[in-house]
């Protein structure tokens, strides 16, 4: 599957690919992840992380050990993005 990914070349195709791979529900939740890694990465606190994503308390936790414990892919994914961002939580 990472090959399927890597052999997309632009944003909407990886979309695309992305919307006929996942449910909604799949969409959503990754959505909600990345959109907490640069807030957990600020040192927000995860109820304020909560408070202003409204992404659940337990899901931040996940990321939060995912970014501490994982295999790199939220660091590298943010290194590609923002050159300049460091991911060492």
């Amino acid at each position: 599957m990472a090959a399927a990914f890597a052999a997309l070349r632009t944003p909407a195709e990886v979309a695309a690919f992305l919307e006929d791979l996942c449910t909604p529900a799949e969409l959503e939740a990754m959505a909600d992840r990345w959109r907490v890694v640069p807030l957990i990465l600020e040192g927000v606190p995860y109820r304020e992380i909560h408070d202003r994503t409204l992404v659940s308390v337990t899901t931040i936790g996940r990321v939060a050990r995912t970014l501490d414990q994982g295999a790199g892919g939220y660091a590298a994914a943010l290194k590609r993005r923002h050159p300049r961002a460091s991911a060492s939580h």
